[in-house]
C-alpha cells in the first residue's frame, strides 16, 4: 500500500542532505595541480560531477579517453575526506586535499633498470 506523506516533512528531510562540492580554496588547489601537467603536456582535459553525496574532479590525457586519474570528496560523519583513483584503484585517501594531492609530487621511481 501507499502511505501519505507530508510535503513539509518531506522537504525537510530533503534539505538536510548537502549536496559535496568543492569549494573555492579546493578548485584552486585542484586547478594548479592540474596546469601543472598541462604544461608539461601531460594531461589535456577535465572534468567536474557531483553526484550528491561525492564531487569527483577527474583529469584525462584526450577528450574522448577514460580519466587518467580522478580526485573524490565525500564526508565521513561531518569531516570531508578526499581520495584519489587511477582507473579503479584508489592511490590515496587523506583528511586533507593537499595531503591527497601530495601523490602528483611525488618523483618518479625507476622500475626496472634493463
Amino acid at each position: 500500500m501507499t502511505a501519505m506523506v507530508e510535503l513539509a516533512e518531506y522537504r525537510k528531510k530533503r534539505k538536510k542532505k548537502q549536496n559535496i562540492v568543492f569549494t573555492r580554496p579546493e578548485l584552486r588547489q585542484l586547478l594548479d595541480v592540474y596546469s601543472r601537467h598541462v604544461a608539461r603536456g601531460e594531461w589535456r582535459d577535465y572534468a567536474i560531477d557531483f553526484h550528491g553525496s561525492v564531487a569527483v574532479f577527474s583529469v584525462f590525457r584526450h577528450s574522448f579517453d577514460a580519466p587518467l586519474f580522478a580526485v573524490a570528496k565525500s564526508t565521513n560523519g561531518k569531516r570531508a575526506e578526499y581520495a584519489v583513483f587511477d582507473n579503479q584503484r584508489k592511490l590515496k585517501r587523506a583528511g586533507t586535499l593537499s595531503d591527497a594531492l601530495d601523490v602528483f609530487n611525488r618523483a618518479p621511481h625507476l622500475v626496472s633498470s634493463r
